[in-house]
């Protein structure tokens, strides 16, 4: 199969993690201690990254840098995607979130780079004729607007996939494109009116030469047009979205992968819309995010850190949270529960079942991947603050020394008495459970793999 080519603007995106317990002197205003920094591709950078979880192969065109936060940005980068620079002219757009508590406080962005409109390398010629279909990430920054750039697309929408994520401050879709995919705010900045999503959609087809205008509505799903009545698509009930940064991107990725694989518009569009929805609810764009710091001290793995962790959030009167499992395959559902699990406090500590652990537990072919390298994944995580590794069949003995505010399970444990409640409550701790997401599980994952 050919590959998903991403083209567009990318950024990089920064998560400044810290605590917050006072006021600065001379101003009414949160004084930030500052803990871990998170980075991660943002704009085209993010709809790559998340087009490599729809498809085996994905080449991200894109304006590159050599500032510091240009290498950062191509670093990142390359560890999931191919990528095939343009020249940018400026510095690298950066966006940098401080938060505290898991709550936002300021967004300061920084960069000022634009594409370069010189002409193309024959690397990005080939790189855009090689696709199979092409996903236009625009964020403002030139790239659609590079007139080389726009000529070559308007040649391939005649004969591959090419779906336009517009911008307001970007350049109009190219004629024949097969989806573009704005959302509500966008569609009414660019169409300047106000409306339904119906009315919307069938506005901006009318203006922009494409076969079919998608308008996204978050929770509400998504409303199609292909020229006749419009189609109102929901996301799956019950999910419930945690962090909706990066939706778009995970929508515009899911159904340029879907166009790709041969689906029809509609059907790319149902894709995308539970695919989305199932990314808000399992934490957003924050998963992909690495810790600044790495690679972390081997302390990291093993108790000391953990009980470290515990001694400093008791010592400033915070909320210890700690939960436990072997996470042998990390998937989805691990990081939904992940998530909410520090939303309830002001540290999450991960009891780890030991590799000896896991055999006992799950038999002889368990784990797929050894604690050493199940503890680094785990503190990749931005929800998590320390890993501890522990040997017994249950974590008993570990959190008696740890001794959390809140210990939290999978709801799946409902109606199971679990070994660990007496040594949680006898510290005065509470144990929540948090509901599972359907679908997702290792055993299953396993099996599947087995099978196939």
């Amino acid at each position: 199969m050919r590959p998903l080519v991403v083209l567009g603007d990318a950024l990089l995106d920064v998560d400044v993690d810290g605590t917050s317990d006072r006021l600065c002197p001379d101003a009414p205003v949160p004084v930030v201690d500052l803990a871990r920094e998170w980075r991660r591709p943002g704009g085209a950078g993010l709809a790559a990254l998340l087009a490599a979880r729809s498809t085996a192969e994905v080449v991200l065109v894109t304006p590159l840098g050599g500032d510091q936060a240009g290498r950062t940005l191509a670093g990142l980068l390359e560890r999931e995607v191919r990528v095939v620079p343009m020249p940018l002219c400026g510095t690298t757009v950066t966006k940098t979130r401080v938060r505290a508590a898991g709550q936002s406080l300021v967004r300061l962005d920084s960069g000022d780079g634009r594409a370069e409109y010189s002409p193309l390398t024959a690397g990005v010629r080939d790189a855009l004729r090689s696709a199979g279909a092409i996903l236009v990430a625009d964020y403002g920054r030139g790239v659609t607007g590079h007139p080389e750039v726009r000529k070559l697309l308007a040649e391939l929408a005649r004969t591959i996939p090419v779906v336009w994520d517009p911008h307001p401050r970007g350049a109009e879709p190219v004629a024949g494109i097969r989806l573009a995919t704005p959302n509500l705010a966008e569609a009414e900045q660019l169409t300047e009116a106000r409306g339904d999503a119906d009315d919307l959609a069938k506005q901006m087809h009318a203006l922009w030469k494409a076969d079919a205008v998608c308008v996204t509505t978050g929770s509400r799903g998504a409303v199609l047009t292909e020229g006749g009545p419009c189609t109102t698509f929901r996301p799956p009930s019950g999910v419930v979205a945690k962090d909706t940064c990066g939706a778009g991107d995970r929508f515009a990725s899911a159904v340029t992968a879907a166009l790709l694989d041969g689906a029809s518009t509609a059907d790319a569009v149902a894709t995308g819309v539970e695919t989305a929805a199932r990314f808000v609810a399992t934490g957003g764009a924050a998963t992909l995010s690495t810790v600044d710091n790495e690679p972390r001290p081997e302390t990291t793995h093993h108790g000391a850190s953990a009980f470290d962790v515990a001694a400093r959030v008791r010592a400033r009167g915070g909320r210890l949270v700690a939960t436990g499992g072997c996470f042998d395959l990390l998937h989805p559902g691990h990081a939904s529960l992940l998530r909410q699990a520090r939303a309830l406090g002001d540290a999450l500590v991960v009891c780890l079942n030991s590799d000896a652990s896991v055999r006992g537990l799950k038999g002889p072919g368990r784990p797929i991947v050894t604690a050493r390298d199940r503890a680094r994944l785990l503190t990749e995580l931005a929800s998590v603050d320390a890993v501890v590794v522990f040997d017994e069949p249950d974590p008993a003995a570990v959190l008696d020394r740890l001794r959390p505010d809140v210990w939290v399970k999978g709801g799946d444990y409902a109606d199971t008495e679990l070994p660990e409640s007496a040594v949680v409550r006898r510290h005065g701790g509470e144990i929540v459970l948090i509901p599972t997401i359907r679908g997702y599980s290792t055993s299953r994952l396993v099996a599947a793999a087995e099978g196939a």
